[in-house]
Formats: structure tokens, C-alpha cells, sequence
């Protein structure tokens, strides 16, 4: 199947910026550059390097890794020697002692009057080793690339790195265009895994929408025939992505890991947070979760009413991940002496529960994007108490994280052959009274996975919020975890 199902966008969007590179002669500045940044493992060298084989024209794809400069700059000569850039041969046999000089060298190798691509896969590594690249960057493009009919393409994992090189008090600021690249929706998951809308969301809450477990996950299979098949080979993409991604997101120092492992457990609130993490002192805990979020690694949320609170939770923002170190990292001996039976009979235990509590932030963000919400339904969230006393799965306001006016107040309950009824609406109109801004008078709603029984409640499907995620003519894109657009509407 078409490994690049719900990428029409980002493509649609690089396919512009070349157009722009290509008029030529008719701009006096035909070069451009666009900083693209995602998590790891999203795809994001993918969709360049299919972008560049649609597009047809000639390139430079340097995929930079952690060392050294000297080293990295050899990387990119020979790089830059092996593509089919006209000039390739001058950056053969050559030996720069900055990135100026071999950025210069890459210059004279564009050609001057056809449209050429060069991209930096993992840009953060080359900044790290090279702090003044950015303003070699910013030089170079002010002087050379913006006049050349050139489409630097800027790639990054480091999320808050690459956000912060097109601020105000960076070099590059204000050269570039900016996109995200985001997983596969759950949309993409049932299309690509030919999977109703209920297991299509399962599937997504596996496999985080990371295209390289979606294309090793045979169409038609549920959660469970994969993980039969998945648990049982140490090797396969489900078991080492994990891994692989902490490996390169986290410090060596163990207590960010082990911070974030915490929260991938179950634990939720600050306290909680500290209690099973008896061994970090709690200074170093708050300096592990500031950096967990900065990174984009956990949300921090807030209860959503019409007074302050300071209940802060916490979630893992990667759907996968957060199913990575709760059933597969903590067992990994297991998986590699051949007992992914264990480490299933585990995950059966304890899957509905489980699932239960990481299907909401998917759904608030499902919600986020749909039509139909309430008039004025600007945020979606919760509510929760210190006690929980009451818990609300679904609050919509007409702001975050406090609000002027509650707009409506809904259930989320995703049991198989478990349909939500009149005693779960009971239950929704007694925590409805105890929420701050709400009345008699505000909506109820269900989300089930199973339908709904109970009458004076509006009902959204499985099918409902998949709608949410298929796009209309390939403009709406998912807004950041955590937040919505202007009208409740992913931006």
C-alpha cells in the first residue's frame, strides 16, 4: 500500500514552495527555505525523500549525525560529491575548516538557472557541534541561497530547537517557512490497516501512528493478532521504536528517564509523580519534568472551568510511546528470551483499563476538531479535583484554562459490548452540578465505543470522531496537543 496515505498535505505544501523556487527569473530572491520539524520517527525523511523524487530535479540529502565538526563537515563534502548537483564534483576532494567554506563550496554546485533541493536531515546535531552555524545560515541565504532558484529544506527532531530557530533573537529568523510533521491520524491508521473506526483508534493508541510499525502491521489485523505477532520478535519496530527514541530524546542521566517511565506508568499528578520516584530529590524532579516538557515528551494540562486551579496532570505526548513503557520497555529480557507470551498475557490483563485512561487525550483532540460542538466551543479539556471528586472526561468552554462560559460537558466510555446508559448519565448530571461554570442547562455529551442507551444525551460515534481527522480538501491539519485554534479548530 502507498506508504505516504494522509501526507498530501505536507507534499502539497513543499510542491508550492518549489513552484515559487521555479518561477526564476521572474523573482529577484527565488531561493527558499522551510524548517520542518516532528518526532522522531514520524516520517519526516521520508517525505522529503519522496518529494524529491516526485519533484524530479536536482539534489543534495545530508543526513547529519552526533560528532565532531571536522567530521561532519567531511560527511556533508562527500555528500555533496555523490549527489547529481551539477557542480557535485567541487565538493569532491575538498577539505573545509568551517562551514562557511563548505557551504560556499555547496554554492558554486547549485545550478544558476534551474531549481535545485538541498536538505539537512537532523539539523539540531549540526547546531550542536557548530553553535555559529546559524549565522553561517543566516549569511549565506541573505547573500547567496536567496538568489539562487534553491529549496533548502531544514529538518529537526529536536522539537523546541527547531521551533527556536525561527524566533526573533535567532539569525535565521523570519527565512524560512515552518511546517509540522505529525504522525499518522487515526484516519491514515484505518485506511492504511483497513480497520473499522473503533480498532482503527486502537490501533493508533499501539502504535503512536509511527509509519514503520503501521507498515510492518498486516491489514486487517486487530490489536491483539498484531501484538501476537509483534511480542514475539525482539526485532520488530513495535519493540524497539521505544528504545531507540528515549535513546536520542533523553540525557544520559537516569532521572529524566525515570521521571518519564513514572508518568508513562499511570502516574498523573505532581505527588503521585514523586511517590514513585522515592529516589530523585524533589528539585531534580521539577528540573526532570520542566525538561520532559520542553522537549514535547509530556503535557502538562490543567483542569478546564470558570475558576482558576492548579491541579496540574501529566501524560505522555506520544500515544505510542506511553504504550511502549507501559507494556513493552519494562519487559524487554522477557521479549529477548523468547517470552512474549508473558509479556501478552500482560497486556490482556490489564489493556481495557489501560486503554480507558490514554484513548481521552485522542478523543479531546478528535473533539477539538470536529463540527457540530456547541456554539462558542473555543477549548476542549477536563475537570478534576485533587480528590477527584468529581473527574469530567469532556468539558468545552469558549477559552483555557479558565473560562467565561461552559458550553458543554460530556462522558467518554470506550468498553467493548458496553454502551453507555442511564445510570452512566446519572452519574454525568451529578458531576455536571459540581463543575464551576456549568448548570442544568449546558449539553451532555457520550463519546462510546459501543453507542449509547440512555436518552438526554447527545451520542458521538467511533465513526463521528474519525471524521474528525479526514481532511477537507487537504487544508486542516491536527493543532498541538494540549490546545485548539481560533473556534475549537485545529489551526
Amino acid at each position: 500500500m502507498d506508504g505516504f496515505i494522509g501526507r498530501d498535505h505536507e507534499l502539497g505544501k513543499l510542491r508550492r514552495l518549489l513552484d515559487k523556487v521555479e518561477a526564476g527569473g521572474r523573482i529577484e530572491r527565488p531561493g527558499r527555505a522551510i524548517l520542518v520539524r516532528g518526532r522522531r520517527r514520524v516520517g519526516k525523511s521520508r517525505l522529503a525523500e519522496e518529494f524529491i523524487r516526485r519533484s524530479g530535479v536536482p539534489h543534495l540529502f545530508y543526513s547529519a549525525a552526533r560528532g565532531p565538526e571536522g567530521q561532519q563537515l567531511q560527511r556533508f563534502l562527500s555528500a555533496g560529491a555523490a549527489s547529481d548537483l551539477p557542480g557535485a564534483q567541487l565538493m569532491g576532494g575538498q577539505s573545509p575548516d568551517s562551514w562557511d567554506a563548505a557551504l560556499r563550496l555547496l554554492v558554486a554546485a547549485l545550478p544558476r538557472d534551474s531549481p535545485s533541493i538541498v536538505v539537512f536531515d537532523e539539523l539540531p546535531y549540526l547546531i550542536a557541534s557548530s553553535p555559529d552555524l546559524e549565522s553561517v545560515l543566516q549569511v549565506l541565504f541573505d547573500r547567496e541561497f536567496s538568489h539562487r532558484p534553491v529549496l533548502l529544506i531544514l529538518i529537526g527532531s529536536d522539537l523546541s530547537m527547531m521551533e527556536a530557530i525561527n524566533q526573533y533573537d535567532r539569525p535565521f529568523y523570519m527565512r524560512a517557512t515552518e511546517m509540522v510533521v505529525r504522525p499518522l491520524t487515526p484516519a491514515d491508521v484505518a485506511r492504511k490497516l483497513e480497520l473499522t473506526a473503533a480498532d482503527a483508534f486502537d490501533a493508533h493508541l499501539v502504535s503512536g501512528g509511527l509509519p514503520m510499525i503501521c507498515e510492518e502491521w498486516r491489514p486487517g489485523l486487530s490489536v491483539q493478532e498484531y501484538l501476537q505477532e509483534a511480542l514475539t520478535d525482539s526485532t520488530s519496530s513495535l519493540v524497539i521504536s521505544g528504545e531507540r527514541a528515549l535513546a536520542a530524546e533523553l540525557p544520559p542521566d537516569a532521572q529524566a528517564r525515570t521521571v518519564l517511565s513514572a508518568i508513562g506508568s499511570g502516574q498523573r499528578t505532581h505527588a503521585s509523580i514523586d511517590r514513585a520516584t522515592p529516589g530523585i530529590p524533589r528539585a531534580s524532579l521539577n528540573r526532570a519534568l520542566q525538561f520532559l516538557v520542553e522537549k514535547r515528551l509530556v503535557v502538562p494540562e490543567l483542569p478546564l472551568a470558570t475558576r482558576p486551579s492548579r491541579e496540574t496532570r501529566y501524560h505522555i505526548a506520544d500515544t505510542h510511546l506511553r504504550f511502549w513503557l507501559t507494556f513493552v520497555g519494562p519487559w524487554l529480557p522477557e521479549i529477548e528470551r523468547d517470552r512474549g507470551d508473558l509479556v501478552l498475557a500482560r497486556f490482556h490483563r490489564s489493556w481495557t483499563s489501560w486503554r480507558g485512561t490514554a484513548i481521552e487525550p485522542v478523543i479531546r483532540e478528535s473533539l477539538r476538531r470536529m463540527d457540530g460542538l456547541p456554539e462558542g466551543t473555543c477549548a476542549i479539556g477536563g475537570y478534576w479535583t485533587r480528590t477527584n471528586d468529581p473527574e469530567i472526561d469532556i468539558v468545552g468552554a469558549d477559552r483555557e484554562p479558565v473560562a467565561k462560559k461552559i458550553t458543554m460537558v460530556g462522558s467518554i466510555k470506550w468498553l467493548e459490548n458496553r454502551p453507555f446508559d442511564r445510570h452512566d448519565l446519572s452519574e454525568l448530571i451529578v458531576h455536571r452540578s459540581k463543575l464551576p461554570g456549568a448548570d442544568t442547562s449546558t449539553p451532555l455529551f457520550a463519546v462510546s465505543r459501543s453507542g449509547v442507551t440512555a436518552e438526554g444525551v447527545e451520542a458521538i460515534t467511533p465513526e463521528r470522531l474519525l471524521d474528525s481527522w479526514r481532511p477537507l480538501s487537504g487544508a486542516r491539519e491536527p493543532a498541538p496537543s494540549g490546545g485548539a485554534g481560533p473556534g475549537g479548530r485545529a489551526p
